[in-house]
């Protein structure tokens, strides 16, 4: 059996934080914040390598809903580039409602006493790991 895992990224327009699940599928883990390039060609490229690289089988986006439920703009941004990234992997993107996690995030950075600089390299990368393991817990439950 090939070993798979999952991708979890949080998509902003400047940075795009990275998360992959553990082998086991039962905890993500954060593995970067990407800072986007003035090609959208060369940011899915990145993420193409990273899904070869951690034979991914699936990519869940967050999807940063309005706090009732609509999509806005933003939410338009994730879920293009999302599946722009699946047409060109040709692998599953699913989106989780993210609303919140980067508040959550930013709530847990500042209770560890944590710089104001040093928060704002590890932001998106903590907000992807809520993100994926949201999903991962979510997928979970719905399994047993």
């Amino acid at each position: 059996m090939t070993e798979e895992r999952f991708l979890g990224l949080d998509i902003g327009e400047k940075r795009i934080g990275v998360a992959v699940s553990d082998l086991l599928m039962i905890t993500a883990q954060g593995i970067e914040s990407y800072t986007r390039t003035d090609s959208e060609k060369k940011d899915l490229e990145h993420f193409r390598e990273l899904c070869r690289q951690f034979n991914v089988r699936r990519i869940v986006c967050g999807l940063p809903l309005n706090m009732n439920g609509s999509r806005g703009p933003s939410a338009e941004k994730a879920e293009a580039f999302g599946n722009k990234l699946s047409k060109l992997t040709g692998i599953e993107v699913v989106y989780q409602d993210e609303r919140l996690t980067t508040m959550s995030a930013e709530r847990y950075l500042l209770e560890a006493d944590m710089s104001r600089k040093k928060r704002r390299q590890v932001i998106d990368k903590m907000a992807a790991v809520q993100i994926l393991q949201t999903y991962m817990d979510r997928v979970k439950n719905i399994s047993f």
